[in-house]
């Protein structure tokens, strides 16, 4: 993964550290409105000038693959001194996260709110109805964020990453990036084959426009194994539905906000991916959840009603909430009379969950594609790009 820092500014980090602490960390920079890399700058520089006493042993058993950027020579630094107090670098890691992490004491009201990265599950079981358009299009509008307006305030710019869980891979193409060779490491194997894995899924991940969006809009390619998923999923070990939460979990950290174009099935990898999409434990509700486009059209709401059982029956099976962030009906042309116009009028009719935007079928979309540009780079003031700002103001 390229570094979403300036060029010679940072350079990446290779370690490990525990889950819990990782969370910790995470929650704790988000409470304090600190960039996490900051935070480890912060507690690595801390670390170096404490006295070996003041910095505690830590367990690091069943610490994970982590990543991390820290300013060009701190790491070069910090090694000789781990080696000079004879521990590892992740031990000498540990110790300083916890140290920081219990030095910056957040209030009881904030500790009573996890900080998750917020999940957003673009999914239909029915093809053709632009999942990949709406989940390009928002991931685009959260990572430029929204100015301020005279009624309402500005929206910042999120980190925000995209990832392609649809085998046809049709949201790597349009950004013009190559899906992941079959028997390559892939999301596909960091699912059901993580014995085997080697590589931390985190360098698979590929920016988009960083002078565009500011460094902030990143990629998940999709994997042509991903054609094989639902079979391969029915032999992996454990929970079948957390493989994509397992997956993903190491790269929450490094981002704001994830957006799964999910496949257009009914099958196992459409559970793991609404589940994925869960409400977590005191996470509040409509944070994260589904993002359901549909069609102004009859077939359209019979998908729909197949979607919405699955939903309800993933969660009755595993006893979690999955909150329906909204409706967007893609391709609307009233041009195309009754039926289309009776249609837009039952999604509304329907209330909950609501119809957050209309997006036109115009041409400005297909273009994008075309030239493999991103919609809101290639045609950032037509109405299709209003639209998917309008989602994102909507989603909050």
């Amino acid at each position: 993964m390229a570094s979403p820092y300036a060029e010679g500014t940072r350079e990446k980090v290779a370690s490990k550290l525990p889950v819990t602490l990782r969370q910790e960390l995470k929650t704790r920079a988000a409470q304090l409105g600190i960039d996490m890399q900051e935070a480890v700058t912060e507690a690595v520089d801390q670390w170096l000038i404490r006295p070996v006493g003041d910095n505690p042993a830590v367990s690091t058993a069943g610490a994970e693959s982590w990543n991390t950027w820290l300013p060009v020579g701190r790491y070069d630094r910090f090694k000789a001194e781990c080696g000079a107090r004879d521990i590892s670098y992740a031990q000498g890691l540990a110790q300083a996260i916890r140290v920081w992490v219990d030095s910056h004491s957040a209030s009881l009201t904030e500790l009573a709110i996890p900080q998750y990265t917020r999940r957003i599950v673009v999914c239909n079981q029915k093809g053709g109805v632009g999942k990949t358009t709406i989940a390009a299009g928002i991931g685009q509008a959260i990572a430029l964020g929204l100015p301020a307006t005279t009624s309402r305030p500005a929206m910042p710019g999120r980190r925000t990453l995209l990832v392609d869980y649809d085998p046809q891979g049709h949201l790597s193409s349009q950004f013009g990036v190559k899906q992941v060779a079959s028997g390559e490491e892939s999301l596909v194997t960091h699912m059901v084959d993580r014995d085997r894995v080697t590589g931390a899924l985190l360098d698979q991940v590929v920016p988009i426009a960083p002078e565009h969006f500011d460094g902030r809009l990143f990629l998940l390619p999709s994997s042509f194994d991903a054609f094989l998923l639902d079979s391969r999923l029915g032999s992996v070990r454990g929970p079948r539905e957390t493989s994509l939460q397992r997956a993903l979990a190491p790269l929450e950290e490094h981002f704001d906000t994830i957006v799964i174009d999910a496949p257009p099935n009914l099958g196992l990898a459409m559970d793991a991916g609404l589940y994925y999409g869960h409400r977590r434990k005191s996470e509040l509700a409509d944070r994260s959840g589904v993002l359901i486009p549909v069609e102004a059209e009859d077939s359209s709401a019979d998908a729909y009603a197949m979607l919405d059982s699955q939903i309800r029956t993933v969660c009755l099976d595993y006893e979690v909430d999955i909150d329906r962030l909204g409706l967007v009906v893609n391709k609307f042309d009233k041009r195309k009379g009754y039926v289309a116009t009776h249609s837009l009028e039952n999604w509304q009719s329907l209330g909950t969950p609501p119809v957050v935007a209309i997006v036109p079928d115009l041409k400005e979309q297909r273009e994008a594609v075309h030239v493999k540009q991103p919609l809101l780079m290639y045609a950032p003031t037509s109405t299709q790009a209003q639209r998917m700002r309008e989602i994102r103001r909507r989603l909050g």
